[in-house]
């Protein structure tokens, strides 16, 4: 995550990765390996999602009032944070919010009418983790309005954009969906 935020800061972003699993065990780094892939798993689990989007409320004031920030704030996240991602954006306001491959958007459409910013999600067409039958549900119930975009890679699997997984990341697809984020975000936030 911080080697995305780093990408994100070269293109004019102040950038904030907060710690999301504090709660649980503070400070952990995980890396793909099977034990690792595991002990995520398990902290996805164990995650309470309502704290979750308090946490990451407050992690947005507090980039808000940073001095390197304009005070518009957006929020990006990756399976389980793409979900994060969308949830922040039906409750704590951010200015704009990018989904990838959120996993679960499907079983939180209840929010649907609370979405209060631009919204882009990135979805994988081989996801095993959100496949077509979810991202299905999330266009009917979302797409159409405005403010928002839902975009499908066919042919790709979860974790596309990831530079760290050689066995999933598709450079075509990461380049187009990194373009049309960065539209989003340069539309809302600048930078100017």
């Amino acid at each position: 995550m911080r080697a995305v935020a780093d990408y994100f800061a070269e293109e004019g972003y102040v950038c904030l990765v907060p710690d999301l699993f504090w709660r649980i065990e503070p400070g952990i780094e995980l890396g793909y390996s099977p034990p690792e892939f595991e002990k995520a798993f398990g902290l996805y689990q164990a995650f309470d999602i309502d704290r979750g989007i308090d946490d990451l409320g407050a992690a947005l004031d507090t980039l808000r009032q940073r001095p390197e920030c304009s005070g518009q704030a957006g929020v990006m996240g990756f399976c389980l944070g793409g979900k994060l991602a969308y949830l922040v954006a039906t409750r704590p306001d951010p200015a704009v919010a990018v989904c990838f491959y959120g996993v679960g958007i499907d079983q939180a459409l209840d929010e649907v009418a609370e979405i209060n910013c631009p919204v882009v999600f990135h979805f994988a067409g081989a996801d095993q983790f959100v496949p077509p039958e979810a991202v299905a549900r999330v266009r009917d119930a979302i797409g159409g309005r405005a403010g928002i975009e839902i975009y499908e890679y066919p042919d790709v699997d979860h974790a596309f954009y990831n530079k760290n997984r050689a066995d999933v990341y598709d450079k075509p697809s990461a380049m187009m969906a990194h373009s049309r984020t960065i539209a989003a975000l340069r539309r809302v936030l600048g930078p100017d």
